[in-house]
């Protein structure tokens, strides 16, 4: 049985280097991850510190791609250079992110009402970049027309692939996936392309594939840092589906982040983003994130967790 290629989706503030080791070690599944992007900082030198999360020896368990948000084609070179003398052989180019703060720049999703000016940065970054270049993005800003109509100009440069999340930028994480406009992208262009969006269930999953058929990599955020054991039922993976293994995963993640961060607000902060999908695994799901969000200290939070988890033993 040939099994589908299954990415570990970027999402920033949870899936540092951190995360998906320790992730990887209680939920085989994935085949590779996508880094949270870097934003490129001109006249940064990107000391090791600044690339903490890309380091070799931090990303031994899963492999990483790199991923970059900007629109300075000479900022964007320097640093893909420098991921270049680390090792890395592909980059990827953020056009899906929605956040506001992002888009108002006309960076990430924010960029896709401007085909004119995506095609101009490849223009001069693809001739010029060391390694293969692949794009993240949605399936516009405001109208799916945008990204069909981008689509054929995308052609003739030598993308690895394209990874399409089936929203809109403006609708952030709301609503539902566009299935209809996404099917229309696969026939608008010749790379080869990823499916993104609300892969929750192996139900929904297998459901992907049947409409899909051409379609075999996928990836996966939120879906599975609700429900952890998702990537290996879809690989058909033996595993402990238990209580205990969440929660034997939670302490480890816990202690990783304890010894890491500075200050209980921070520690308690982090933890926290985590459980905003976590909480899905224990229904009712708004009580169980009710619980997390009130605590305050860290005898507090450890009280609750071991609660939660020991509840379902």
């Amino acid at each position: 049985m040939l099994y589908p290629t299954l990415i570990l989706a970027p999402i920033r503030g949870i899936t540092d280097c951190y995360f998906r080791t320790i992730f990887q070690k209680y939920f085989p599944g994935f085949d590779l991850a996508l880094a949270p992007f870097i934003n490129p900082q001109r006249y940064s030198s990107y000391q090791p510190k600044q690339l903490k999360d890309l380091l070799p020896k931090e990303n031994l368990a899963l492999p990483v791609i790199p991923q970059l948000l900007h629109t300075n084609a000479e900022d964007f070179l320097f640093l893909a250079d420098r991921l270049y003398d680390l090792g890395y052989k592909e980059v990827n180019w953020n056009l899906g992110c929605p956040a506001p703060m992002v888009t108002k720049k006309k960076r990430g999703s924010g960029l896709l009402p401007y085909p004119d000016e995506i095609v101009a940065f490849l223009d001069q970054v693809v001739t010029r970049l060391p390694m293969q270049l692949s794009i993240k993005t949605r399936l516009g800003y405001e109208s799916p027309e945008e990204l069909l109509h981008l689509l054929p100009h995308l052609d003739k440069y030598p993308l690895s692939e394209i990874i399409i999340h089936g929203r809109l930028g403006k609708q952030l994480y709301k609503g539902t996936t566009d299935k209809k406009s996404f099917a229309r992208c696969l026939q608008k262009t010749n790379h080869s392309i990823v499916y993104n969006g609300d892969i929750t269930s192996i139900e929904e999953f297998t459901e992907l594939q049947q409409q899909f058929p051409s379609i075999s990599k996928w990836m996966i955020g939120r879906g599975v840092l609700a429900n952890p054991f998702l990537a290996g039922k879809i690989k058909g993976i033996k595993q402990e589906v238990t209580i205990r293994q969440l929660q034997l995963f939670h302490r480890e993640l816990y202690e990783c982040y304890r010894e890491l961060l500075s200050g209980q607000a921070h520690l308690l902060g982090r933890m926290k983003q985590l459980w905003v999908y976590l909480s899905n695994s224990f229904p009712p799901a708004p009580k169980t994130w009710k619980k997390i969000k009130k605590c305050t200290t860290e005898k507090k939070y450890l009280q609750v967790t071991e609660d939660i988890f020991n509840t379902d033993l």
